[in-house]
């Protein structure tokens, strides 16, 4: 497997494209610039040449790796969805909320969110909250 020389030790926060990429790289696992570019084409209008540029650059980012000892080369997202997603989030909230979790709640619960995603968003920090012991 070929890694970038430029990669940083911090992950670069992908753009949209890069993170439509990682999406399809996420839910199909290793696959080859064409198989990547088939699944972006069901979703919205792209074509082959930008694929392949974005996961170029991507690769040079540290946001794929790129094993080119074979024909077709395949590609891998470098970070689990669930880090990327966290590091999304806690960028948002430094950013956007000058970190503070309470207002991005009240921000995020003022956005007509259903009965039912409250329901969940509950239980979610009913987990939470067992899991750390803090009742």
């Amino acid at each position: 497997m070929t890694k970038s020389k430029t990669k940083k030790t911090t992950s670069p926060k992908p753009t949209d494209g890069e993170l439509d990429i990682l999406r399809v790289l996420w839910e199909r696992g290793p696959s080859s610039v064409r198989e990547v570019h088939e699944d972006l084409v069901a979703r919205k209008q792209t074509i082959f040449n930008t694929t392949l540029k974005l996961l170029q650059i991507m690769n040079e980012k540290g946001l794929v790796n790129r094993d080119d000892s074979g024909r077709p080369h395949i590609y891998r997202a470098a970070i689990p969805e669930e880090q990327m997603q966290k590091q999304l989030v806690n960028d948002l909230l430094d950013r956007a909320f000058g970190g503070a979790a309470r207002k991005m709640v009240a921000a995020l619960t003022d956005t007509g969110l259903s009965a039912g995603e409250l329901e969940e968003i509950h239980r979610v920090l009913d987990a939470h909250r067992n899991r750390k012991g803090t009742r």
